[in-house]
Protein backbone atom coordinates (compact mmCIF):
# COMPACT_ATOMS: atom_id res chain seq x y z
CA UNK A 1 0.00 0.00 0.00
CA UNK A 2 1.21 3.53 -0.77
CA UNK A 3 2.26 5.32 2.42
CA UNK A 4 0.57 8.50 3.52
CA UNK A 5 2.36 11.74 2.69
CA UNK A 6 5.23 12.45 5.04
CA UNK A 7 4.02 15.23 7.33
CA UNK A 8 5.04 14.44 10.91
CA UNK A 9 3.32 16.10 13.82
CA UNK A 10 5.61 17.58 16.46
CA UNK A 11 4.96 17.22 20.18
CA UNK A 12 7.42 19.29 22.18
CA UNK A 13 8.95 17.80 25.30
CA UNK A 14 7.73 19.90 28.24
CA UNK A 15 10.42 18.38 30.44
CA UNK A 16 13.42 18.88 28.16
CA UNK A 17 16.85 19.21 29.76
CA UNK A 18 17.86 22.73 30.71
CA UNK A 19 20.58 24.52 28.77
CA UNK A 20 23.16 24.01 31.57
CA UNK A 21 22.29 20.29 31.76
CA UNK A 22 22.64 19.91 28.01
CA UNK A 23 25.91 21.86 27.94
CA UNK A 24 27.38 19.60 30.62
CA UNK A 25 26.48 16.51 28.58
CA UNK A 26 27.84 17.92 25.33
CA UNK A 27 31.14 18.77 26.99
CA UNK A 28 31.95 15.08 27.36
CA UNK A 29 29.16 12.96 25.83
CA UNK A 30 31.03 9.69 25.31
CA UNK A 31 29.21 7.34 22.93
CA UNK A 32 25.68 6.05 23.37
CA UNK A 33 25.40 7.31 26.95
CA UNK A 34 22.96 10.20 26.58
CA UNK A 35 19.93 10.81 24.36
CA UNK A 36 18.23 13.93 23.08
CA UNK A 37 14.85 15.23 24.25
CA UNK A 38 12.78 13.76 21.41
CA UNK A 39 12.38 10.69 19.21
CA UNK A 40 10.65 9.95 15.94
CA UNK A 41 7.97 7.25 15.63
CA UNK A 42 5.83 5.86 12.79
CA UNK A 43 3.70 2.75 12.29
CA UNK A 44 3.00 0.28 9.49
CA UNK A 45 0.08 -2.09 8.95
CA UNK A 46 -1.03 -3.91 5.79
CA UNK A 47 -4.21 -1.85 5.62
CA UNK A 48 -2.72 1.61 6.14
CA UNK A 49 0.91 1.26 5.04
CA UNK A 50 3.28 3.70 6.72
CA UNK A 51 1.38 6.26 8.77
CA UNK A 52 1.23 8.29 12.00
CA UNK A 53 4.63 9.98 11.61
CA UNK A 54 5.43 11.96 14.73
CA UNK A 55 8.21 13.51 16.79
CA UNK A 56 7.44 13.02 20.47
CA UNK A 57 9.25 13.36 23.82
CA UNK A 58 11.95 10.75 24.29
CA UNK A 59 10.76 8.02 26.62
CA UNK A 60 10.05 4.32 27.15
CA UNK A 61 8.13 2.26 24.64
CA UNK A 62 5.24 0.22 26.01
CA UNK A 63 5.40 -3.37 24.71
CA UNK A 64 3.04 -6.26 25.31
CA UNK A 65 4.89 -9.37 26.63
CA UNK A 66 3.84 -11.15 23.42
CA UNK A 67 5.32 -8.46 21.13
CA UNK A 68 6.79 -10.38 18.20
CA UNK A 69 10.26 -8.82 18.26
CA UNK A 70 10.85 -10.18 21.76
CA UNK A 71 10.32 -13.74 20.56
CA UNK A 72 11.41 -13.83 16.91
CA UNK A 73 14.00 -11.02 16.64
CA UNK A 74 12.38 -9.41 13.60
CA UNK A 75 14.19 -6.06 13.74
CA UNK A 76 16.74 -3.98 11.85
CA UNK A 77 18.60 -0.73 12.43
CA UNK A 78 20.94 1.85 10.95
CA UNK A 79 23.60 4.23 12.23
CA UNK A 80 24.61 7.60 10.81
CA UNK A 81 25.88 10.94 12.07
CA UNK A 82 25.01 14.62 11.84
CA UNK A 83 28.05 16.90 11.75
CA UNK A 84 28.17 20.49 12.94
CA UNK A 85 30.33 22.61 10.63
CA UNK A 86 32.31 25.70 11.61
CA UNK A 87 29.74 28.05 10.03
CA UNK A 88 26.96 26.69 12.26
CA UNK A 89 25.35 24.50 9.60
CA UNK A 90 24.52 20.82 10.18
CA UNK A 91 25.13 18.08 7.63
CA UNK A 92 24.52 14.35 7.16
CA UNK A 93 27.02 11.99 5.53
CA UNK A 94 25.52 9.86 2.73
CA UNK A 95 22.06 9.44 4.33
CA UNK A 96 20.65 8.04 1.08
CA UNK A 97 23.03 5.08 1.38
CA UNK A 98 21.81 4.36 4.90
CA UNK A 99 18.19 4.59 3.81
CA UNK A 100 18.78 2.20 0.91
CA UNK A 101 20.58 -0.28 3.17
CA UNK A 102 17.67 -0.14 5.62
CA UNK A 103 15.41 -1.15 2.73
CA UNK A 104 17.68 -4.11 1.87
CA UNK A 105 17.74 -5.18 5.51
CA UNK A 106 13.95 -4.88 5.71
CA UNK A 107 13.54 -7.12 2.68
CA UNK A 108 15.78 -9.80 4.22
CA UNK A 109 13.93 -9.72 7.55
CA UNK A 110 10.45 -9.73 5.91
CA UNK A 111 9.73 -6.21 7.16
CA UNK A 112 8.05 -3.46 5.10
CA UNK A 113 10.49 -1.25 3.22
CA UNK A 114 10.50 2.34 4.42
CA UNK A 115 10.38 4.86 1.53
CA UNK A 116 13.55 6.89 1.23
CA UNK A 117 11.49 10.06 1.64
CA UNK A 118 10.33 8.83 5.05
CA UNK A 119 13.84 7.80 6.11
CA UNK A 120 15.39 11.15 5.22
CA UNK A 121 12.39 13.07 6.53
CA UNK A 122 12.40 11.28 9.88
CA UNK A 123 16.09 11.97 10.45
CA UNK A 124 15.71 15.58 9.37
CA UNK A 125 12.64 16.12 11.57
CA UNK A 126 14.43 14.83 14.67
CA UNK A 127 17.55 16.92 14.02
CA UNK A 128 15.48 20.05 13.45
CA UNK A 129 13.59 19.47 16.69
CA UNK A 130 16.74 18.72 18.72
CA UNK A 131 19.16 21.00 16.87
CA UNK A 132 20.61 22.29 20.15
CA UNK A 133 21.96 18.77 20.78
CA UNK A 134 24.36 18.78 17.81
CA UNK A 135 27.85 19.01 19.39
CA UNK A 136 30.53 21.27 18.00
CA UNK A 137 34.28 20.77 17.59
CA UNK A 138 36.81 18.04 18.39
CA UNK A 139 35.25 15.59 15.92
CA UNK A 140 32.05 15.44 17.95
CA UNK A 141 28.79 14.55 16.22
CA UNK A 142 25.16 13.64 16.77
CA UNK A 143 24.77 9.90 16.28
CA UNK A 144 21.39 8.86 14.84
CA UNK A 145 19.91 5.40 15.31
CA UNK A 146 16.94 4.60 13.03
CA UNK A 147 15.42 1.21 13.82
CA UNK A 148 12.40 -0.89 12.90
CA UNK A 149 10.83 -3.80 14.76
CA UNK A 150 7.90 -6.21 14.74
CA UNK A 151 5.44 -4.67 17.21
CA UNK A 152 2.39 -6.92 16.78
CA UNK A 153 1.46 -8.87 19.92
CA UNK A 154 1.17 -12.53 18.93
CA UNK A 155 2.98 -15.87 19.17
CA UNK A 156 3.62 -17.57 15.86
CA UNK A 157 6.42 -17.69 13.33
CA UNK A 158 5.26 -15.31 10.59
CA UNK A 159 5.99 -11.70 9.58
CA UNK A 160 4.46 -9.18 11.94
CA UNK A 161 1.35 -7.34 10.77
CA UNK A 162 2.24 -4.29 12.82
CA UNK A 163 5.67 -2.67 12.57
CA UNK A 164 7.08 0.33 14.41
CA UNK A 165 9.84 2.56 13.06
CA UNK A 166 11.75 4.96 15.27
CA UNK A 167 14.76 7.27 15.28
CA UNK A 168 16.64 8.26 18.41
CA UNK A 169 19.71 10.49 18.67
CA UNK A 170 22.73 10.52 20.93
CA UNK A 171 25.53 13.13 21.09
CA UNK A 172 28.89 11.47 20.50
CA UNK A 173 32.33 12.63 21.53
CA UNK A 174 35.54 12.08 19.61
CA UNK A 175 36.12 8.32 19.32
CA UNK A 176 39.83 8.67 20.03
CA UNK A 177 40.86 10.89 22.92
CA UNK A 178 44.54 11.60 23.39
CA UNK A 179 45.49 10.45 19.90
CA UNK A 180 44.50 7.61 17.59
CA UNK A 181 45.52 4.28 19.10
CA UNK A 182 45.74 0.96 17.23
CA UNK A 183 43.55 -1.83 18.60
CA UNK A 184 44.41 -5.49 19.11
CA UNK A 185 42.24 -8.13 17.46
CA UNK A 186 41.37 -11.64 18.64
CA UNK A 187 40.81 -14.26 15.93
CA UNK A 188 37.64 -16.25 16.58
CA UNK A 189 38.32 -19.79 15.40
CA UNK A 190 35.29 -21.41 17.06
CA UNK A 191 32.44 -19.00 16.33
CA UNK A 192 31.07 -17.51 13.11
CA UNK A 193 29.27 -14.20 12.74
CA UNK A 194 27.08 -15.27 9.80
CA UNK A 195 26.79 -17.92 7.11
CA UNK A 196 25.96 -18.07 3.42
CA UNK A 197 22.26 -17.39 2.86
CA UNK A 198 21.91 -15.96 6.36
CA UNK A 199 21.46 -12.41 7.57
CA UNK A 200 25.10 -11.30 7.49
CA UNK A 201 24.48 -8.65 4.83
CA UNK A 202 21.54 -7.21 6.79
CA UNK A 203 22.02 -4.80 9.67
CA UNK A 204 20.00 -6.67 12.28
CA UNK A 205 20.47 -7.18 15.98
CA UNK A 206 20.92 -10.95 15.74
CA UNK A 207 24.24 -10.52 13.92
CA UNK A 208 25.55 -8.40 16.77
CA UNK A 209 24.15 -10.74 19.41
CA UNK A 210 26.09 -13.57 17.74
CA UNK A 211 29.31 -11.57 18.15
CA UNK A 212 28.96 -10.90 21.88
CA UNK A 213 30.30 -14.21 23.21
CA UNK A 214 33.40 -14.16 20.99
CA UNK A 215 33.79 -10.48 21.92
CA UNK A 216 33.89 -11.54 25.58
CA UNK A 217 36.53 -14.09 24.64
CA UNK A 218 38.54 -11.35 22.93
CA UNK A 219 38.34 -9.14 26.01
CA UNK A 220 39.55 -12.00 28.18
CA UNK A 221 42.58 -12.27 25.89
CA UNK A 222 43.29 -8.55 26.22
CA UNK A 223 41.92 -7.61 22.78
CA UNK A 224 39.57 -4.79 21.85
CA UNK A 225 37.81 -6.50 18.93
CA UNK A 226 37.19 -9.92 17.40
CA UNK A 227 37.75 -10.99 13.79
CA UNK A 228 35.51 -13.59 12.15
CA UNK A 229 36.25 -16.13 9.44
CA UNK A 230 33.78 -17.61 6.96
CA UNK A 231 31.39 -20.22 8.34
CA UNK A 232 32.18 -22.92 5.75
CA UNK A 233 35.95 -23.30 5.44
CA UNK A 234 36.93 -21.20 8.47
CA UNK A 235 39.66 -19.81 6.25
CA UNK A 236 38.52 -16.53 4.74
CA UNK A 237 38.58 -13.26 6.66
CA UNK A 238 35.17 -11.59 6.79
CA UNK A 239 34.89 -8.69 9.24
CA UNK A 240 35.10 -7.65 12.86
CA UNK A 241 32.13 -7.68 15.22
CA UNK A 242 30.90 -4.41 13.76
CA UNK A 243 33.55 -3.11 11.36
CA UNK A 244 34.94 -3.87 7.89
CA UNK A 245 38.65 -4.62 7.37
CA UNK A 246 41.38 -3.33 5.02
CA UNK A 247 44.92 -4.55 4.37
CA UNK A 248 47.55 -2.12 3.04
CA UNK A 249 50.18 -3.85 0.90
CA UNK A 250 53.85 -2.97 0.65
CA UNK A 251 53.28 -1.51 -2.83
CA UNK A 252 50.64 0.91 -1.47
CA UNK A 253 47.65 -1.00 -2.80
CA UNK A 254 44.73 -1.74 -0.49
CA UNK A 255 42.83 -5.01 -0.25
CA UNK A 256 39.48 -5.56 1.47
CA UNK A 257 37.47 -8.80 1.74
CA UNK A 258 34.90 -9.00 -1.05
CA UNK A 259 31.23 -8.91 -0.19
CA UNK A 260 30.08 -12.51 0.00
CA UNK A 261 26.52 -12.18 1.23
CA UNK A 262 27.62 -12.66 4.82
CA UNK A 263 29.51 -9.34 5.15
CA UNK A 264 27.73 -6.08 5.90
CA UNK A 265 28.04 -3.57 3.06
CA UNK A 266 29.29 -0.68 5.17
CA UNK A 267 28.66 2.89 4.05
CA UNK A 268 32.09 3.87 5.40
CA UNK A 269 33.58 0.83 3.64
CA UNK A 270 32.24 1.96 0.29
CA UNK A 271 33.34 5.55 0.91
CA UNK A 272 36.89 4.45 1.66
CA UNK A 273 37.05 2.36 -1.51
CA UNK A 274 36.24 5.45 -3.56
CA UNK A 275 38.37 7.86 -1.54
CA UNK A 276 41.45 5.61 -1.49
CA UNK A 277 41.32 5.23 -5.25
CA UNK A 278 41.17 9.01 -5.67
CA UNK A 279 44.20 9.32 -3.38
CA UNK A 280 46.15 7.14 -5.82
CA UNK A 281 45.88 3.72 -4.23
CA UNK A 282 44.98 0.64 -6.20
CA UNK A 283 41.96 -0.83 -4.38
CA UNK A 284 41.11 -4.52 -4.68
CA UNK A 285 38.07 -6.40 -3.37
CA UNK A 286 38.81 -10.13 -3.13
CA UNK A 287 39.00 -13.03 -0.73
CA UNK A 288 41.65 -12.69 1.95
CA UNK A 289 42.70 -15.80 3.85
CA UNK A 290 43.72 -15.73 7.48
CA UNK A 291 47.07 -17.22 6.42
CA UNK A 292 47.62 -14.27 4.07
CA UNK A 293 46.99 -11.88 6.98
CA UNK A 294 49.32 -13.72 9.36
CA UNK A 295 52.11 -14.38 6.88
CA UNK A 296 51.83 -10.99 5.17
CA UNK A 297 52.11 -9.10 8.46
CA UNK A 298 55.08 -11.28 9.47
CA UNK A 299 57.08 -10.87 6.24
CA UNK A 300 56.15 -7.24 5.51
CA UNK A 301 53.88 -7.89 2.53
CA UNK A 302 51.10 -6.33 4.60
CA UNK A 303 52.33 -3.08 6.12
CA UNK A 304 49.13 -1.77 7.71
CA UNK A 305 45.73 -3.09 8.75
CA UNK A 306 42.74 -0.92 9.58
CA UNK A 307 39.02 -1.26 10.20
CA UNK A 308 36.18 1.12 9.50
CA UNK A 309 32.68 1.90 10.74
CA UNK A 310 30.39 4.82 11.47
CA UNK A 311 31.45 5.26 15.10
CA UNK A 312 35.24 5.33 14.78
CA UNK A 313 35.37 6.10 11.03
CA UNK A 314 38.82 4.46 10.67
CA UNK A 315 40.57 2.44 13.38
CA UNK A 316 44.17 1.22 12.98
CA UNK A 317 44.68 -2.46 13.83
CA UNK A 318 47.93 -3.27 15.59
CA UNK A 319 48.23 -6.89 16.64
CA UNK A 320 46.28 -9.98 15.63
CA UNK A 321 46.21 -12.67 18.32
CA UNK A 322 45.05 -16.28 18.28
CA UNK A 323 45.58 -19.33 20.43
CA UNK A 324 49.28 -20.04 20.17
CA UNK A 325 50.50 -16.92 18.46
CA UNK A 326 50.27 -13.30 17.43
CA UNK A 327 51.54 -11.02 14.68
CA UNK A 328 51.82 -7.27 14.22
CA UNK A 329 51.60 -5.40 10.94
CA UNK A 330 54.32 -2.77 10.44
CA UNK A 331 55.50 -1.19 13.66
CA UNK A 332 52.13 -1.65 15.33
CA UNK A 333 51.39 2.08 15.28
CA UNK A 334 49.23 4.36 13.17
CA UNK A 335 50.31 3.76 9.58
CA UNK A 336 50.77 6.50 7.00
CA UNK A 337 48.08 5.24 4.61
CA UNK A 338 45.58 4.66 7.43
CA UNK A 339 46.16 8.18 8.76
CA UNK A 340 45.89 9.69 5.27
CA UNK A 341 42.55 8.02 4.50
CA UNK A 342 41.05 8.76 7.90
CA UNK A 343 42.02 12.43 7.74
CA UNK A 344 40.69 12.83 4.21
CA UNK A 345 37.34 11.31 5.18
CA UNK A 346 36.74 13.26 8.39
CA UNK A 347 37.79 16.49 6.67
CA UNK A 348 34.95 15.97 4.20
CA UNK A 349 32.48 15.08 6.96
CA UNK A 350 33.30 18.19 9.02
CA UNK A 351 33.42 20.57 6.06
CA UNK A 352 37.17 21.15 6.21
CA UNK A 353 37.70 19.84 2.67
CA UNK A 354 35.75 20.03 -0.57
CA UNK A 355 32.95 17.47 -0.86
CA UNK A 356 34.20 16.09 -4.16
CA UNK A 357 31.81 13.14 -4.18
CA UNK A 358 28.58 14.91 -3.27
CA UNK A 359 28.32 12.89 -0.06
CA UNK A 360 27.12 15.60 2.32
CA UNK A 361 23.46 16.64 2.73
CA UNK A 362 22.66 19.86 4.54
CA UNK A 363 19.96 19.66 7.22
CA UNK A 364 20.21 23.07 8.93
Amino acid sequence: MTPTAFAPRIEQNQHARSEPERAAILENPGFGNHFTDHMFLAEWTPDHGWHDARVVPYGPLSLDPATAVLHYAQEIFEGLKAYGHADGSVWLFRPDANGERLQRSAHRLALPELPLEWFLGSVRALIETDRAWVPRGEEKSLYLRPFMFASEAFLGVRPSQHVTYSVIASPAGAYFTGGIKPVSIWLSEQYSRAGAGGTGAAKCGGNYAASLLPQQEAAAEGCAQVAFLDAVEHRWVEELGGMNLYFVQADGSIVTPELSGSILEGVTRDSILRLAAELGHQVVERKVSIDEWREGAADGTITEVFACGTAAVVTPVGTLKWRGGEVTAGDGGLGKVTAEIRQALVDIQYGRAEDRFGWMTRVL
